[in-house]
């Protein structure tokens, strides 16, 4: 019995004194393991009197048990002493620098906010469509067939025959008409993409795409929708000139122009002396496009609009280069920022 009591006045002592994991470990092995003290205890269990033998297994049991738990209690105050330990040499001050990061929406993203802020203002709502677009929808629902010469304006990006990326927002069109009934009225912002990049030309660029089909739409209609965006884009002053062109999708077309934003239609170098700009294409809509998304166009018609965003935002900036807006020049960028 006294070396049972020896054994844990001992253990007792070197215990207080562990501050390591590998320290807590190689106690383990001295007392609880095969050649440990206790084990040794034990052999000598048939040394003693039979009468005497459960009395010291039990004590013996009791120190195991006693050991045990102040192991595994020793243990985890120590392994979370060398937690605090390493956490404290290793912590990385993140704290800011004394140069603070710089961020702003950028030039297209204000433009494309403000033009889609005005619409909504109308009573447009914003729809959006897949940027890898079907032939189908791209082309053929917009009265665009396979031989149609308009496809060499396009410069398309074909992923197959009939997988392509997306030239215009205008797919959205054949995609809400054939889910919705007239009356409608929606844009389409959203990247798109030509195989086409100069200084006023880029292969991924940014379009806004409107549309309204309703009873007895006219001209004159889409021409106080375009006045008022300009007015609000450009200036109250800002005129609005149609001139006839030609796209697939609308008949009549008609090219729309506003008067110059630097000169007020003077002239100057940015109009090229004409005091006017060509900005975006518009037009009333093809009756095969309505009948192709399944509308009466016999009952309905309506009028549809495509701009560029950097386009506008060229117009509206005094921008010389598109490229400009994806160099990601903070120089350029910081100019914006309200």
């Amino acid at each position: 019995m006294s070396k049972i009591a020896e054994i844990k006045s001992s253990f007792e002592a070197e215990v207080k004194s562990c501050v390591k994991i590998s320290e807590v470990q190689d106690m383990k092995v001295k007392y609880l393991g095969k050649s440990g003290e206790l084990t040794a205890l034990l052999k000598e269990i048939k040394n003693l009197p039979s009468e005497e033998r459960p009395v010291f297994g039990a004590k013996v049991n009791e120190l195991r048990n006693f050991i045990e738990n102040e192991l595994q209690e020793k243990l985890f105050k120590v392994k979370e002493l060398e937690m605090q330990e390493k956490l404290q040499n290793e912590k990385i001050d993140v704290s800011l620098t004394s140069v603070k990061p710089w961020g702003a929406l950028h030039p297209i993203t204000l433009v494309e906010n403000e033009i889609c802020n005005l619409m909504i203002a109308m009573g447009f709502e914003v729809a959006s469509g897949p940027e890898i677009e079907t032939d189908y929808y791209n082309f053929q629902a917009l009265n665009i067939p396979e031989d149609h010469p308009a496809r060499d304006m396009q410069d398309t990006f074909y992923i197959t025959d009939i997988i392509l990326l997306r030239t215009h927002t205008s797919p959205m069109q054949a995609r809400l008409m054939e889910k919705k009934q007239p009356p409608i009225k929606m844009i389409c912002p959203g990247k798109v993409f030509r195989s086409d990049s100069d200084a006023s030309h880029s292969p991924v660029f940014h379009q806004i795409e409107g549309l309204v089909v309703d009873k007895n739409v006219t001209l004159r209609d889409l021409k106080g929708t375009l006045e008022y965006i300009a007015s609000h884009l450009f200036g109250s002053n800002t005129k609005v000139r149609f001139r006839p062109s030609f796209f697939p999708f609308t008949e009549p077309s008609v090219e729309v122009d506003l008067t110059c934003s630097n000169c007020g239609g003077k002239g100057c170098s940015l109009c090229k002396g004409t005091g006017w700009i060509e900005v975006l294409g518009a037009g009333m809509v093809n009756p095969y496009v309505l009948e192709n998304s399944g509308i009466d166009s016999g009952k309905y018609n309506g009028y549809a609009f495509g701009m560029g965003v950097e386009r506008i935002a060229i117009i509206k900036y005094g921008i010389p280069d598109i490229r400009l807006f994806y160099e990601n020049d903070k120089r350029f960028l910081k100019q914006f920022v309200k």
